[in-house]
């Protein structure tokens, strides 16, 4: 895992060293930024509301190589996020670890075959926060690596314009850690998919879909989609597929500050039976370097 971490970080930063020498082949981009959010009401405020602060962390980076009918594809998205109401403690309301990197060779304009390593988790510890529960009484829910997904890939994939692709992969082996015991508080539970006694999860036998979509719709305004379907072969219906779409709508006000939109929606029955989703809205601090040009 650490390996293939440390990989990904690599092929980040050799983007922007190669790109010094030749920009033709290394597409590249980067972008961070602080969100925050904060409201405060006098103690005498007859209208209601109350005291609150939140902040939110967020790096984003691309480095594409292509030569001839060769292309490596390297993506990292990173986001965390915490949020204070008066009386309450520090919570988190965002957390999210997304690396992925791609090795493809052109078979036509469009269309090239793949193989390819993904990786989904998330940085701190995340609670179930109960209305009456006390902070030392909140039950773990989930941690670094709990859960945690490693997903390698082969297959085809079409990409038309440099802002869109769909990638199908017939095979697509999946392992999800589950390397925190805590996160399990009944030793006899299945969770996460992980069963009893162990801490990691094998499917050798999936499928994955997966689409990315990175477009400026408007001028200042940049939207960002990225879907994930896997299916596993010994367990297939439609029930079971899992889907996670994560989106991501960027405003910018000026060369600095920008507003974000962002939404997660999430089915996977091997942890909740109904859809879950997220969605938040914030004023922050971006910086961006890119050098991405998009395909008429």
């Amino acid at each position: 895992m650490k390996i293939f971490t440390l990989l990904l970080f690599f092929a980040l930063g050799q983007a922007t060293v190669y790109a010094q020498t030749d920009t033709t082949y290394w597409r590249r981009s980067f972008s961070s930024g602080l969100n925050l959010n904060q409201a405060t009401f006098s103690d005498n405020w007859r209208a209601g509301g109350i005291n609150s602060i939140a902040i939110g962390l967020f790096s984003n980076g691309k480095a594409d190589f292509k030569r001839e009918r060769i292309s490596w594809d390297n993506e990292m998205q990173l986001q965390y996020g915490l949020f204070r109401n008066k009386g309450q403690d520090t919570r988190k309301n965002l957390d999210r670890i997304f690396l992925d990197t791609k090795y493809g060779y052109s078979i036509s304009s469009d269309w090239n075959t793949f193989v390819s390593a993904n990786f989904l988790s998330q940085f701190d510890r995340g609670f179930e926060y109960d209305v009456d529960s006390l902070p030392d009484n909140r039950r773990l829910i989930s941690n670094f690596l709990s859960p945690g997904f490693l997903t390698f890939a082969l297959g085809l994939e079409f990409k038309p314009v440099d802002w869109f692709s769909v990638r199908f992969s017939p095979f697509a082996p999946r392992f999800t850690f589950l390397t925190d015991q805590n996160v399990r508080p009944n030793p006899n539970e299945v969770v996460y998919g992980v069963p009893v006694g162990r801490r990691v999860r094998q499917e050798w036998l999936a499928a994955q879909i997966l689409a990315n979509l990175n477009k400026d719709i408007a001028t200042n305004l940049n939207l960002k989609l990225l879907y994930l379907g896997f299916a596993n072969y010994e367990t297939l219906a439609w029930r079971n597929i899992d889907h996670r779409l994560d989106a991501v709508i960027t405003a910018k006000v000026n060369r600095l500050i920008s507003v974000n939109i962002t939404g997660v929606a999430l089915y996977d029955r091997d942890q909740d039976h109904q859809i879950q989703y997220s969605q938040a809205l914030a004023l922050g601090v971006i910086y961006n370097i890119q050098n991405f040009t998009d395909k008429k």
